[in-house]
């Protein structure tokens, strides 16, 4: 039997190539600073490996912690028009 590739031949049997056809070069950095270059599906740069906090001093985890979880930002008064002058900006208003 002769198996010639035409386009018929994807419809019997799957195509004969990787998940996703590209792959881009990526620089991976593990947490103790080293770098490997690997081939990666989506186009970045650079992945960095999530830091074991477990493993940190007490006081630099609680910085991270609070980088990573900011306080609440406090609520602001309203502006009142009570000591604003109207008859300043009477020029600007449609008529």
């Amino acid at each position: 039997a002769c198996a010639r590739s035409n386009s018929n031949r994807a419809a019997i049997s799957h195509l004969h190539r990787q998940r996703y056809g590209r792959l881009y070069p990526v620089l991976l950095v593990n947490t103790d600073g080293s770098t490997i270059r690997l081939r990666y599906s989506e186009p970045k740069r650079i992945l960095m490996m999530p830091l074991d906090s477990s493993t940190l001093p007490e006081a630099e985890r609680k910085a991270r912690l609070r980088r990573h979880f900011p306080s609440k930002p406090k609520a602001k008064e309203e502006e009142t028009f009570e000591g604003i002058d109207l008859d300043t900006y009477k020029k600007f208003w449609k008529k």
